[in-house]
């Protein structure tokens, strides 16, 4: 088990999703982490998830937070303490989930 600097157990819960569902966008999650895990994306009419390009916005009906770079996450949290809609999932990683 990894541990804090003066050597007390800490178990760090990793980034496992974003609920497209519940998260507005807002890009505070992004602004506080420092490993590029996540990056805003849009969502069209039908669902999908397209780039934000200028020439494409009036195809955008959302934009939302996406998992970029899941492999980065180091489990600090940070993300979640500023998430003002609570969708995204957490999770300490097991051996059997490595």
């Amino acid at each position: 088990m990894p541990h804090s600097k003066d050597g007390r157990d800490w178990q760090p819960e990793f980034l496992i999703a974003i609920n497209p569902d519940k998260c507005i966008g807002c890009g505070r999650c992004f602004k506080v982490c420092g490993r590029d895990v996540m990056t805003l994306k849009g969502l069209n009419d039908e669902g999908e998830l397209v780039a934000l390009d200028d020439d494409e916005d009036d195809e955008i009906e959302k934009k939302i937070m996406v998992m970029d770079d899941e492999g980065a996450c180091i489990g600090c949290g940070a993300c979640a303490r500023v998430c003002p809609t609570n969708c995204q999932t957490h999770a300490a990683i097991t051996a059997e989930m490595a």
